[in-house]
């Protein structure tokens, strides 16, 4: 994509660096031919209905310039489209760019979104009884680690995977085992007590942390990670192996792929990319290929 026009994609309220990262890739990208419409809304909500106007108008690309959230955002109005999404890493945990193999240099990345290669990736689809389906490219978090993942938001510092650590280390203070009924495609519902459940379309979330290390983003399923104890001392343990993956092989620790899961507990609000979606019960299906986005050539 050497020539077109292109929506650029970005967070009004991020921080100066964020800011330089939004400049710097958009001059790059105007140095590539690209003709740039800027989104920066004050809403979410706005944001994703102009992008989706801009999808429906046929706009050749959208540039997320941001973190995962705005990856997010780029979803919901390009799912299933075929319109191809380039993402600039510029966030707290760019999780979907790492695993893409992006770079995080603004210049190179922004070099990617103008002239790297199409690929089709699954997205995990989250639906419930109301409200429209919501997409999302790497981890939907529903238990300890969507309180966790609120806390690191509300957070302005540290940054990056320490925001993560540090949220991790206040929450375990909270600490409890939840009830969960959980449904693997169409057999009998499971009926558990966990503190924490992630469904992975990709193997990353939290700026890094591996908690579906087996997922991959093209075979039309999800991994379902589920931690069964509540003991602090073997979360503590535990949360060092989630870097490298290895959490998996212990005996609190269930996985199970499937293409749909619905899940249950009363009270809990499922988190995806780092957004907030809405409270459980809710029904998460891999639906192949329907997000598009813009990689390196190899």
């Amino acid at each position: 994509m050497t020539t077109g026009s292109v929506v650029v994609l970005s967070n009004p309220t991020a921080g100066d660096d964020a800011f330089r990262v939004l400049a710097e890739a958009s001059a790059r990208l105007r140095a590539h031919g690209l003709r740039i419409a800027h989104i920066a809304a004050d809403s979410v909500d706005e944001s994703i209905a102009l992008t989706r106007h801009a999808v429906e108008d046929g706009i050749d690309a959208v540039v997320a310039v941001g973190g995962d959230g705005i990856v997010w955002q780029a979803w919901q109005a390009t799912a299933t489209t075929g319109t191809p999404v380039g993402i600039v890493p510029a966030g707290t945990g760019n999780d979907l760019a790492r695993v893409l193999g992006i770079p995080d240099e603004a210049g190179a990345a922004a070099d990617v979104a103008a002239t790297g290669h199409r690929r089709t990736i699954d997205l995990g689809r989250v639906s419930a009884d109301e409200g429209p389906d919501q997409w999302f490219g790497t981890v939907l978090a529903g238990g300890f680690d969507a309180l966790v993942t609120d806390r690191a938001n509300r957070m302005k510092w540290p940054r990056g995977r320490l925001r993560y650590n540090a949220a991790t280390i206040v929450e375990l203070a909270n600490l409890r085992l939840l009830p969960y009924r959980i449904t693997f495609d169409d057999e009998p519902a499971v009926e558990l007590d966990a503190t924490l459940v992630a469904v992975g379309n990709a193997s990353t979330y939290g700026g890094g942390m591996r908690i579906a290390p087996g997922a991959l983003l093209d075979d039309g399923l999800l991994d379902v990670v589920v931690a069964t104890s509540a003991n602090r001392t073997r979360l503590l343990r535990l949360f060092p192996t989630v870097y490298r993956g290895t959490h998996v092989d212990l005996p609190e620790v269930m996985v199970r792929r499937a293409r749909r899961v619905r899940l249950e507990s009363p009270g809990i609000t499922v988190y995806a990319d780092g957004e907030p979606l809405r409270a459980l019960p809710v029904e998460v299906e891999a639906v192949r290929g329907a997000g598009t986005v813009l990689v390196p050539q190899h």
